[in-house]
C-alpha cells in the first residue's frame, strides 16, 4: 500500500498514470470554488492534460472551500500534496486510474478569509472558476433574483474583509484589483445551469450593486463571465471505491474520484487576461454555447428524468438497470427522437442521432452505478427547466408530446411516496412537503399536480397536454409503470407506421 503524495508518486503501480511534469514548477493562475468530484473529474483533469503536454504550467489551480463540509477536502488534499486519483470506469469492468496534479493549493476560507481575498487579488490569478451547484448562486427559485437576505450575504455586506460567501470574497477581491489598477480576472462558471455565465454575472453584480453601484458598473463592463456546457457522469465516491483503488492498485487515497469515460466541455471564448490552450485538451471553444447547452438539457438531462421515475416505480434502483431493459430504451429513444430532438436547432459539429445513441450507451454503463434516487432528487428545479420547454415547443408546433407528458405524470405518481411494491419513497426536493400534499390528491383530483403554476405555468390550460398527462397518470395508477410504457411505445410505433 502506497500513500499518495509527491514523494511516493514514483513508487506507484505502473498501471497508474502519474504526472510527467515537475509540479514544483507549476504557477497558480486559476482559483476554483467548489472542489468536489465533478471539478476534479472535469476542469482539473483538462488542466492536468495540458500540463502533461507542457502547455499550462502557469495555470495551476488553487482550490477554495467556503462550506463546512469543505474542511475535510482541505484536510485530505493537504495530506496528499493536493494530488488525487481519478478512476475512469469502463463498461467492461476495466479501471483506468490516473493521478491528477493540477491542483497546487487549497484554502479553507472560514479559517482565514483575508488570505483568500489577497490570493484572488494577486495579478497572477486570471481565472476564477466555480462548481458550487445551482443552489450556490443564491437566487430565488421563483423570481430568479439574488437573495440579499441570506445570512451570509447580510454578513458579507457588513464586513467585506471577513466574507463568508464566494460573492463576498470575489467581489472584495475585484474591488481591490480595481483600486490597485490591476486587470480583472474572468469568472468562469462550470455548473450545470442553463446560461451559467449569465447567471453568475447577474448574481455577482447584484451583490456588488448592494455594496457599491460604481463597483457593480465596473464589473459589468470589464469582467467576462463566459457561458459553458459541461458533461461527465461523476457519481459520489464511496467507501468501496476507496477500498478498490487500494486493493487493486495499491494506492492509498483518502478521496479519489470515479467517473465515466465520456467527457465534454463547450466553452465560450471570452476571457479578460488570457486562458489555457483549452482546445488542445479537447475543449470546444465557441462564440455561442446555447445550442450545445440546450442539447444536453433536453436530451441528456431530460432523459434522466424520463428514466428515473418510471424506473424507480417499476423496481429498478440504478440507471444502468433501466437502460439494459429494451422497453425502457425504446421509451427513452422515443422521447429523444420524437420530442426532444425536434425542439432543438441544429448543433454545429454534432450528429444528434449519434448523440442520442451515445447517451443510452453511457447510461447503461454498469460500473458507474448512478442511482435513480439521485436522478429523482430536486425535480422541482429540473423538470421546469429541462422538460417543460420541450412540451411548450411541441405545443407551439402542434407536434407530439405524449412521452413528455408521461414523464410529468410519472413524477406526479412518484411523489405520491410509495412505489409499486408498496415500499415508501423518500422524496428529496426543496418543495417536497407541498408536492407530496398535492400528489396525495392525484386520484380524486387528477389535474391537481399540474395546476401548480409555479412549476408548470399555464400548461394546465392546454387541452392537448392535459389529455396526454391524464391518460398516462391513469395508466400508472391502473396498470403500473411498465404497462404504461408498453402502451406509449406501441402507440408511437403505430403512429410511425401510419406516417
Amino acid at each position: 500500500m502506497t500513500q499518495l503524495n509527491d514523494s511516493n508518486v514514483p513508487r506507484l503501480d505502473q498501471r497508474v498514470t502519474v504526472p510527467g511534469y515537475d509540479r514544483q514548477q507549476i504557477l497558480p493562475g486559476i482559483v476554483h470554488f467548489g472542489v468536489g468530484g465533478f471539478h476534479r473529474a472535469h476542469q482539473a483533469m483538462y488542466i492536468d492534460t495540458l500540463m502533461q503536454a507542457g502547455l499550462a504550467q502557469e495555470w495551476g489551480i488553487i482550490g477554495v472551500g467556503v462550506m463546512p463540509g469543505d474542511r475535510r477536502m482541505a484536510e485530505v488534499l493537504s495530506l496528499q500534496d493536493y494530488l488525487y486519483t481519478l478512476v475512469i470506469k469502463h463498461q467492461d469492468g476495466t479501471r483506468e486510474p490516473r493521478v491528477i496534479g493540477s491542483i497546487c493549493d487549497y484554502l479553507y476560507a472560514p479559517d482565514d478569509p483575508e488570505v483568500v481575498i489577497e490570493t484572488l487579488s494577486d495579478p497572477t490569478i486570471r481565472i476564477v472558476s466555480l462548481t458550487v451547484t445551482e443552489g450556490g448562486y443564491n437566487f430565488h427559485p421563483v423570481s430568479g433574483e439574488f437573495d440579499l437576505e441570506h445570512p451570509d450575504i447580510v454578513h458579507d455586506l457588513a464586513d467585506p474583509g471577513r466574507s463568508r460567501s464566494c460573492f463576498g470574497l470575489v467581489v472584495e477581491a475585484l474591488r481591490r484589483r480595481r483600486e490597485r489598477r490591476l486587470p480583472p480576472f474572468t469568472v468562469m462558471s462550470c455548473d450545470n445551469i442553463q446560461a451559467n455565465g449569465d447567471v453568475a454575472r447577474r448574481m455577482f453584480t447584484a451583490f456588488a450593486r448592494a455594496r457599491d453601484a460604481q463597483l457593480a458598473n465596473w464589473i459589468e463592463q470589464v469582467v467576462p463571465f463566459p457561458n459553458s456546457m459541461v458533461d461527465r457522469i461523476t457519481p459520489v465516491t464511496t467507501t468501496a471505491d476507496i477500498e478498490e483503488l487500494a486493493s487493486e492498485f495499491g494506492v492509498e487515497d483518502g478521496w479519489p474520484v470515479v467517473c465515466e469515460p465520456f467527457t465534454q466541455w463547450v466553452l465560450e471564448d471570452h476571457f479578460a487576461e488570457g486562458r489555457p490552450p483549452f482546445d488542445q485538451a479537447g475543449v470546444q471553444l465557441v462564440e455561442d454555447v446555447e445550442p450545445y447547452e440546450l442539447m444536453k438539457l433536453r436530451l441528456l438531462n431530460a432523459s434522466h428524468q424520463a428514466m428515473c421515475y418510471f424506473g424507480y416505480l417499476a423496481g429498478f434502483r440504478y440507471a444502468h438497470e433501466v437502460c439494459r431493459d429494451p422497453l425502457f430504451v425504446d421509451f427513452l429513444l422515443g422521447y429523444m427522437e420524437r420530442e426532444g430532438r425536434p425542439s432543438l436547432a441544429p448543433v454545429p459539429g454534432v450528429d444528434l442521432a449519434d448523440y442520442c445513441r451515445t447517451l443510452i450507451e453511457r447510461f447503461a454503463n454498469p460500473e458507474i452505478k448512478d442511482t435513480l434516487a439521485r436522478l429523482c432528487a430536486e425535480s422541482s428545479d429540473r423538470i421546469p427547466k429541462w422538460l417543460v420547454p420541450v412540451i411548450r415547443h411541441q405545443l407551439e408546433q402542434g407536434s407530439e408530446l405524449e412521452f413528455s407528458a408521461a414523464v410529468v405524470a410519472s413524477w406526479a405518481r412518484y411523489v405520491e411516496g410509495v412505489d409499486e411494491q408498496g415500499q415508501p419513497i423518500d422524496v428529496v426536493d426543496r418543495l417536497s412537503a407541498r408536492l407530496t400534499q398535492l400528489a396525495a390528491s392525484n386520484r380524486e383530483h387528477p389535474t391537481v399536480f399540474i395546476e401548480n403554476r409555479e412549476l408548470f405555468g399555464d400548461l394546465v390550460d392546454s387541452p392537448r397536454f392535459v389529455v396526454a398527462y391524464l391518460e398516462a397518470l391513469k395508466l400508472l395508477h391502473d396498470r403500473g409503470a411498465r404497462a404504461t410504457l408498453e402502451v406509449l411505445v406501441e402507440q408511437a410505433r403505430t403512429t410511425g407506421t401510419e406516417e
